[in-house]
């Protein structure tokens, strides 16, 4: 009753989203085209298929290969407003959760925020020396600016060809939009993924030939803490990581809040009690730089009971090296072609 109730809802979002897109498509709203290479990590629906991880791997592709990198994210749920830089005073509410994992693991390449993605990267033009491509996190929906190469991620348990809008499913743009990718990468891959699986997935994607399709899962580092473990999140879709854990831990236990949430004292006060029956608390990266905004790690250690996290990195099921070339063919080519037109 509940989901049927959600079924116009959803008719009623899909309609807006159409109505927006065909303004742009109709260029009645502008869209941004910029003189510097763009790649955009996205999704259809709603957290939950890995950009972080996959914004990462890029990242570590592009230094390796010589290239000047910057980040730019909208900063959910920051507390500040416009272009921000990610500096030596970066927090969680200056920048928001992700971009300052992001910053904290690569704290050489320069991570932005900004709501207005155009600006954004036209202020890290202005403000980063020798900028040689800009990986944009999350912007898929971000129609005023054309990128140059898109990454779109679908999870491999919840492919969008098989979700419905908001608020009936978890879909935040429309399946149609899928076409306008260069790459999709199915994330999530169980290890146990079988070339007949992939082909599987293949032919119900139905790709049109200019698209690439990949498969990727998800790389936890190895866990060497023994003991019972308490496993706080908040982020999408938890049950990976506590499938994860419980196949190295039989008893262990989650406490699991919202995608991006800001924890409170009372919360840390339950975890701290929940903590004394286990041996240590487990958590992830992300949560990890809101959790450091609060007095946990302390509390723990009045108990002798130590904070780990968890690590996480994408790990490709196909060859990473077809991925691979096609990032690198289309930052050199475009690089190139921004050289000849600045020495003219």
């Amino acid at each position: 009753m509940r989901n049927a109730l959600f079924i116009p809802l959803s008719w009623l979002y899909a309609l807006i989203v159409r109505i927006r897109h065909f303004l742009f498509d109709k260029h009645l709203l502008v869209t941004h085209t910029l003189d510097v290479p763009t790649i955009c990590v996205g999704n259809l629906a709603v957290g939950g298929t890995g950009k972080t991880p996959m914004v990462e791997y890029l990242l570590r592709l592009l230094l390796a290969h010589g290239y000047r990198p910057a980040v730019l994210s909208r900063g959910y749920k920051r507390k500040t407003h416009g272009f921000v830089m990610a500096d030596a005073h970066a927090s969680v509410q200056t920048i928001g959760d992700e971009p300052m994992q992001v910053h904290r693991a690569f704290p050489d390449v320069p991570v932005a925020v900004c709501e207005n993605r155009v600006r954004g990267v036209r202020q890290l033009q202005r403000q980063v020396k020798d900028l040689d491509v800009v990986v944009l996190d999350d912007a898929m929906q971000h129609r005023a600016i054309r990128c140059g190469y898109t990454v779109l991620l679908t999870a491999y348990d919840n492919l969008y060809i098989d979700d419905h809008m908001l608020p009936w499913g978890r879909l935040r743009d429309l399946p149609s939009r899928a076409l306008k990718a260069d790459a999709i990468v199915v994330t999530k891959c169980p290890d146990t993924i079988r070339p007949i699986d992939m082909r599987v997935v293949d032919n119900r994607l139905h790709l049109p030939t200019y698209q690439h399709l990949h498969f990727a899962g998800i790389e936890y580092a190895p866990i060497e803490q023994e003991g019972t473990p308490l496993v706080v999140c908040g982020i999408a879709q938890p049950q990976y990581l506590l499938t994860h854990i419980q196949s190295h831990y039989t008893h262990a236990q989650m406490i699991s809040f919202p995608d991006h949430h800001t924890f409170t004292p009372q919360e840390i006060e339950q975890i701290v009690q929940q903590a004394k029956h286990f041996d240590f608390v487990l958590t992830t990266v992300k949560d990890m730089q809101r959790l450091q905004q609060t007095d946990l790690e302390q509390q723990l250690a009045q108990q002798s009971k130590p904070l780990i996290t968890l690590p996480i990195r994408m790990r490709f099921c196909t060859p990473h090296e077809d991925f691979d070339r096609f990032i690198l063919n289309y930052v050199s080519e475009n690089t190139r072609k921004l050289a000849i037109t600045n020495h003219q």
